[in-house]
């Protein structure tokens, strides 16, 4: 029986909560350009499952990878790491 692998987890901030159980999440990266060799921030938005509506906007949440949910949700809200002031 073939072992499953790990799970991508990622951290990244709320941005918009308007849909129902459904929050969209603002991942940011630094990556270091080829050829200036200079940090580059790259910044890509999930749309995670969050079932009981618990994100705000501004909260910093840990998302998880998961099986397909709808035509744009392949992540899950596991835990809000910090919660919005």
């Amino acid at each position: 029986m073939k072992e499953q692998g790990k799970r991508r987890q990622l951290v990244g901030t709320v941005v918009s909560n308007k849909m129902d159980k459904t929050a969209v999440v603002l991942v940011e990266r630094l990556v270091k350009h080829q050829m200036y060799h200079k940090y580059v921030r790259r910044r890509a938005k999930f749309a995670a499952h969050d079932k009981d509506n618990r994100c705000q906007i501004g909260d910093k949440v840990l998302i998880t990878e998961t099986r397909p949910l709808s035509k744009t949700k392949r992540w899950r809200v596991s835990e809000i790491v910090e919660k919005a002031v």
